[in-house]
C-alpha cells in the first residue's frame, strides 16, 4: 500500500535546530551594583593627658582621663569630671572639670556620618590648684561631617571670654597664646585646629599646653596636655556603580559595488542581514537533502 506519509531523516532534523540555533539572539548577562560600608565618628569633651609630680616624693603621677568620649552611634552629657591621684590632695577627688555644658554626639550610617562636642561656662583644673582655674571659657564647640561622595567638612569655634591662671586673654589663629604667673607656672593655649582629607574630617576646639608649679598641696609640678571639644569622622565607602544593562553594539556597515552604502539596521528593515546569505544557503541545502530523501524512499517502496 503506497502512502504519502513518511518521516524526516535525523540528519535533516539535527541540521534543522543547527540553523535555529545559529539565528537565535544571544542572551544578555546583568549585574548589580556593590554597596559601600558604614562611616565613623567620635567626639570627646575634654581630653587629659598630665604627668603629676609629687614634693614629698620623687615620683610622678600619670593623670590620663577624658569626659564624654563617645564613638557613632552613642550620646553623652555629663558635665563634672573627678579623678583621684595617690598623695595628691589628701587623697581626695580633684576637680578636673565643671561645665553648666558638656555634651559629645556620634552619628554613622551608610550615607553619613557626624561627631560633634560641646562645652558652655567650663572650669579646668589641676591638681594643686584647687582655687586657680587653669581656665575658664564661654563656650567651645567642634563639629565634623563626613558624607559620601563629598569633601569632608571640619569646624570648631571658641566663643566668648577666656581667662587662663586669672587672667583675661586674647586668642590668635596665628600661633599659641602664653599666660604665664609667677610662682604659678606656664599655660600655653592654641586656638581651634582642623584638618580634613579626601575621606575624613577632624576638629579640636582647643588646645592647652600645661606647665605648673603650684608647690601646694604636695604637689610640684604638672606638666601635659589638655584638649577641649574634639569631633572626627570618616566617611562612609560609595556605592559603586551599578554596570549597565544595554549592551554595547556598535553599527557596522556594508559596503557593495560603486557607492552603495547600506547599514544593517537598513537591511532589518527588508528582512536583510549579515547573515541572510549563509541561512538562506543553509536553507537550499536543507531542501535538496529533504528532497532527495523523498525520492529515495518512494522509489524503495515501488520497487
Amino acid at each position: 500500500m503506497n502512502s504519502n506519509t513518511f518521516r524526516m531523516p535525523a540528519a535533516v532534523l539535527l541540521a534543522t535546530g543547527a540553523v535555529a540555533l545559529l539565528t537565535a539572539p544571544p542572551a544578555l548577562a546583568t549585574g548589580g551594583g556593590g554597596t559601600g560600608g558604614e562611616g565613623k565618628a567620635g567626639a570627646v569633651v575634654l581630653r587629659a593627658g598630665l604627668d603629676v609630680g609629687l614634693l614629698n616624693k620623687t615620683v610622678h603621677i600619670p593623670l590620663k582621663t577624658t569626659l564624654n568620649e563617645v564613638s557613632a552611634p552613642a550620646t553623652a552629657e555629663k558635665t563634672a569630671l573627678a579623678v583621684t591621684l595617690d598623695g595628691v590632695e589628701g587623697g581626695k577627688p580633684v576637680s578636673v572639670l565643671r561645665a553648666d555644658v558638656a555634651t559629645s554626639k556620634a552619628t554613622a550610617d551608610k550615607n553619613r556620618a557626624e561627631a560633634e562636642a560641646n562645652l558652655a561656662k567650663a572650669r579646668v583644673h589641676v591638681p594643686g590648684l584647687p582655687a586657680l582655674s587653669l581656665i575658664e571659657v564661654e563656650k567651645v564647640t567642634s563639629k565634623a561631617v563626613c558624607e559620601a561622595g563629598k569633601q569632608p567638612v571640619a569646624t570648631s569655634n571658641v566663643l566668648g571670654t577666656v581667662t587662663a591662671l586669672g587672667k583675661k586673654v586674647t586668642l590668635s589663629a596665628g600661633g599659641p597664646t602664653k599666660v604665664e604667673v609667677p610662682g604659678v607656672g606656664l599655660v600655653s593655649l592654641e586656638l581651634s585646629g582642623t584638618r580634613t582629607t579626601s575621606t575624613t574630617a577632624a576638629a579640636t576646639a582647643l588646645r592647652l599646653k600645661v606647665s605648673v608649679n603650684p608647690l601646694k598641696l604636695n604637689v610640684a609640678e604638672v606638666e601635659g596636655e589638655i584638649v577641649l571639644a574634639e569631633a572626627h569622622c570618616e566617611s562612609p565607602a560609595a556605592p559603586a556603580p551599578a554596570p549597565s544593562s544595554k549592551p554595547d553594539v556598535k553599527p557596522q556597515t556594508a559596503t557593495g559595488k560603486g557607492s552603495a552604502v547600506t547599514t544593517d539596521a537598513n537591511l532589518a528593515e527588508t528582512g536583510g542581514g549579515s547573515l541572510t546569505p549563509y541561512v538562506a544557503g543553509g536553507a537550499l541545502v536543507l531542501l535538496g537533502i529533504g528532497g532527495g530523501a523523498l525520492v529515495v524512499t518512494r522509489r524503495g517502496r515501488a520497487s
